[in-house]
């Protein structure tokens, strides 16, 4: 049994299941110290498997409410029997991980089974702030980091690598009938949520769109890097690494144009290896470089709840409100019985059964 309590066979596994399922991190991941790359990688397991579970399936209200059921079991010590589940929870007594780091991925899954649409900007943070925030702020923890700025910078990498996946995967998104696009901005366009999903097609109002998600996302990493310097100096080079490789995507729509409609943007080996030694310059900077202002701003409002979970030297036990009327809407559904309602990221027609 390795430190951390991960079997050396289950540890095996989540190392598959990241070098077949999110090539940018398990690059990232290899310049990470043993003692944070392990954990990283079956924190970043168990989220991929949760994620694609509910992305992919067929009855995605299901596949969350048995997220949950997967969470109650890891918390409370009988973990199911997958490596991916017996992982996550060792993390969960090595690292005394706040319940509601992985409650907020579990929100922002529940979200993606409703649906939902998110009006605005402000509103599309929120959502990246539960799928990908919230796995900075587990990084945090594994790294036992509880400083609140450095958490809130780690926040800031999050939500920028969302907002970076978002913009990339317009088109695919559209075609299986998703949408993160705030649409605020496609009623400005004069655009309707509908006509935008059966005939999604590049043009220069769509450009404009994934133009704005990347300068967001720019100033987001911007913003993140002041944090690198508050994370163990054998961590930093990896941290850099994933925040180069992500930007990089960014950078390849870009270069296509925006078109991110038509086409998907993917980056090389070759593009990897040089982001990696780019990070090695700007980690020795981490050393010698005093930290700038930014390092001390206040969090982003929409991951302020996260950077609080994740700085508490203490899991709490209980769901919050806000998560358990989520899963409270989709026990409700997978039962057949609903009711209009209204959630934050704007109206959600919901049908009640005869």
């Amino acid at each position: 049994m390795t430190a951390h309590g991960i079997s050396p066979a289950d540890l095996a596994h989540c190392r598959d299941v990241i070098r077949t399922g999110s090539l940018s991190f398990h690059a990232a991941s290899r310049l990470l110290p043993g003692r944070v790359r392990d954990p990283a990688l079956a924190l970043y397991a168990f989220c991929r498997v949760a994620d694609d579970e509910v992305d992919e399936g067929r009855d995605k209200t299901a596949a969350v409410l048995r997220l949950r059921d997967r969470l109650d079991l890891a918390y409370a010590g009988r973990p199911l029997n997958a490596a991916e589940d017996r992982a996550f929870a060792a993390i969960i007594a090595a690292y005394d991980m706040p319940r509601a780091l992985p409650d907020a991925l579990l929100e922002g899954l529940a979200w993606d089974a409703q649906d939902r649409r998110y009006a605005t900007l402000s509103d599309v943070r929120g959502y990246a702030a539960r799928v990908a925030a919230a796995v900075g702020a587990m990084m945090c923890v594994l790294m036992q980091v509880r400083c609140a700025d450095t958490i809130a910078r780690a926040c800031d990498l999050g939500v920028a690598m969302q907002l970076t996946n978002i913009a990339r995967d317009v088109g695919e998104d559209a075609r299986e009938g998703r949408l993160y696009l705030p649409t605020d901005w496609l009623a400005d366009a004069g655009m309707t949520e509908s006509a935008f999903l059966s005939d999604p097609r590049p043009g220069p109002v769509q450009c404009r769109m994934v133009r704005r998600l990347l300068t967001e996302a720019d100033t987001l990493y911007r913003r993140s890097e002041a944090g690198i310097a508050g994370l163990p100096a054998s961590a930093r080079l990896g941290i850099w690494a994933a925040r180069l490789i992500y930007d990089g995507i960014g950078r390849q729509v870009r270069r296509q144009g925006y078109d991110s409609i038509t086409r998907r943007a993917r980056t090389s080996r070759v593009q990897k290896l040089a982001w990696m030694g780019q990070a090695a310059g700007l980690t020795v900077a981490t050393f010698v470089m005093p930290r700038p202002a930014v390092m001390y701003a206040a969090p982003l409002p929409e991951v302020a709840f996260l950077v609080d979970a994740a700085g508490r030297q203490t899991r709490t036990p209980a769901r919050s409100v806000a998560v358990l009327d989520t899963l409270a809407a989709l026990s409700r559904r997978e039962s057949g019985h609903f009711d209009t309602g209204h959630f934050e990221g704007g109206p959600v027609l919901v049908r009640r059964s005869a």
